[in-house]
């Protein structure tokens, strides 16, 4: 076969993969409607919860309230508790050696 003939054969099949690819990616859907939202419809009660799902569907007008930033305030101090709340000490170091049984 003449180098010329594979060369040819090559590009043909380059350009026809890249076609094929071209295709594929525009028939798939794009945007925020393919990708599914599950939100709970039923906060369950609590009032802090409830709030901070206001907030959320408030979207960037949630920056501005005062109520959203009193929440959010709240959330971040339930998680990030301070230790000794009901936690066990850690073990002091440089007690040394292992353990007696």
């Amino acid at each position: 076969m003449d180098l010329k003939i594979a060369a040819r054969m090559i590009a043909v099949l380059a350009i026809g993969a890249g076609l094929t690819a071209t295709a594929v990616a525009l028939r798939q859907k794009q945007g925020p409607e393919e990708t599914p939202v599950f939100r709970s419809l039923d906060p369950g009660g609590d009032p802090a919860r409830t709030e901070l799902l206001r907030c959320r569907d408030l979207g960037a007008e949630a920056l501005k309230d005062k109520t959203c930033l009193k929440a959010w305030m709240e959330s971040r101090r339930r998680f990030l508790k301070e230790p000794g709340s009901g936690r066990p000490d850690a073990p002091a170091s440089g007690t040394g050696g292992t353990p007696k049984p």
